[in-house]
């Protein structure tokens, strides 16, 4: 928290600025999908910087060329989606809870990404996201989606997935990229100031013959294996 009230109080003049910038974005709706995700990654190089962040990345080589997929993460805090937005270097988008996307910073990055907002309390609704999530993957966008129920204290543990966040890619029969965030947690979970590295692995995705006959749970269970178990080999050997 103390680096999170730092950035924001040094940042200042440019959180304004691209509060601004993001309504003006908005208002003209010409920007297109690279544009966009180029405005949100100066946004998080300015962040970055101003709160002594680093972040490595791992496995790039694993991303799909072409089309779209589905990228499943393990949570660990607020910094997560801006750190693999910021080695992601085509543009993606993050499916969010409704609720936590209201806050004003958050709110005005997920607009400008054109990202998708789902409803806890109504089931109705959450089944609409996910198929509007389902046919734009289906179409070529690229997704960031946590399955854990939460990131409260998980720090470098993993949670039980929700089974129901696959839905998008089993409905899109898109690539599954398992994605490693190792120390995303310390950024603005620790009260401390001074430089901090974290890092985003990209594993070898699931392609959709490797999981279009298991269930949901069954392919839940396996990518959370996946992210378990290479999490717990970096965190053994550092």
């Amino acid at each position: 928290m103390v680096r999170f009230v730092y950035v924001c109080t040094i940042s200042l003049p440019f959180i304004i600025y691209y509060l601004l910038k993001t309504k003006y974005v908005e208002r003209r709706g010409s920007y297109n999908e690279e544009e966009r995700y180029r405005i949100a990654r100066h946004m998080i190089a300015l962040m970055k910087w101003n709160g002594m962040i680093r972040t490595v990345v791992y496995g790039t080589e694993n991303l799909p060329a072409d089309g779209g997929y589905v990228m499943y993460a393990n949570h660990q805090g607020k910094y997560d989606s801006l750190g693999i937005i910021s080695v992601h270097q085509k543009p993606c988008t993050i499916l969010i809870d409704e609720k936590r996307s209201q806050l004003i910073l958050v709110n005005s990055f997920i607009s400008l990404l054109k990202g998708s907002r789902l409803d806890k309390t109504d089931m109705r609704s959450q089944v609409t996201t996910i198929n509007q999530v389902a046919s734009e993957v289906s179409s070529g966008r690229r997704y960031i989606v946590f399955p854990e129920g939460g990131y409260e204290n998980n720090g470098n543990h993993i949670q039980d997935f929700l089974p129901g966040a696959f839905k998008c890619a089993i409905r899109s029969k898109s690539p599954i990229v398992p994605v490693v965030l190792v120390d995303s947690y310390k950024v603005f979970g620790r009260n401390v100031l001074g430089f901090i590295t974290t890092q985003v692995h990209f594993l070898p995705p699931l392609m959709y013959e490797d999981y279009a006959k298991l269930s949901s749970r069954e392919i839940s269970d396996r990518v959370h294996d996946l992210i378990d178990q290479r999490l717990h080999e970096l965190c053994d050997a550092a």
